[in-house]
């Protein structure tokens, strides 16, 4: 989705790489995410980079061809990069043992299209596969940020009968106001 000059500097820069790398490992403790871990809009790699390290195997699928074309390049033969829409994925049912997404949700330009990235996270994880997102909330600053961009922000409230119309459950959905909004959903078994 569109990002405008400033936006892409801060998320392609080397301080923002290192703060997602020092949070990372506490994004994802206490979560099972098994063998095989398939990441929904990584962008820039700064998640890529954290996460590679903390799983058996990673696939990670991003809408942009040219940020996929530059992730192919720099995690070759270290993660399966995928050129492609999250809302309509290219692989398999049940191909992966839990999904994340990290800070991207909030580009996806309509709340329909957010539920359609749901819905398809639910289908491609196997049964009792895990769901783990973090994404921004709204804000002033976070607002001028995204001044130009694309800025859809969950609704934390919302977000519990959403994963639960796509199936699924063991739903738990955690917020800062105007910060940050952490959740996980599990698909049944």
């Amino acid at each position: 989705m569109p990002m405008n000059l400033v936006h892409r500097k801060l998320c392609s820069s080397a301080l923002w790489a290192k703060a997602v790398a020092a949070e990372m490992p506490g994004n994802v403790a206490g979560f099972d995410l098994g063998d095989s871990v398939l990441e929904i809009g990584p962008g820039f790699g700064a998640t890529t980079r954290a996460l590679v390290g903390l799983v058996p195997r990673l696939t990670a699928v991003e809408i942009d061809e040219a940020s996929a074309d530059l992730l192919k390049r720099e995690f070759d033969g270290r993660v399966r990069i995928v050129q492609g829409d999250g809302a309509a994925m290219p692989f398999e049912d049940g191909e992966f043992s839990a999904v994340v997404c990290f800070t991207m949700l909030h580009h996806v330009p309509t709340t329909s299209l957010q539920d359609s990235i749901f819905a398809e996270a639910f289908r491609v994880l196997r049964p009792g596969g895990v769901l783990r997102a973090i994404d921004s909330l709204a804000n002033v600053p976070f607002r001028l940020l995204h001044l130009g961009d694309t800025m859809n922000a969950l609704d934390p409230v919302s977000l519990w009968p959403r994963l639960t119309d796509a199936g699924f459950t063991d739903i738990k959905v955690d917020h800062i106001p105007k910060r940050s909004v952490k959740f996980s959903a599990r698909k049944p078994i």
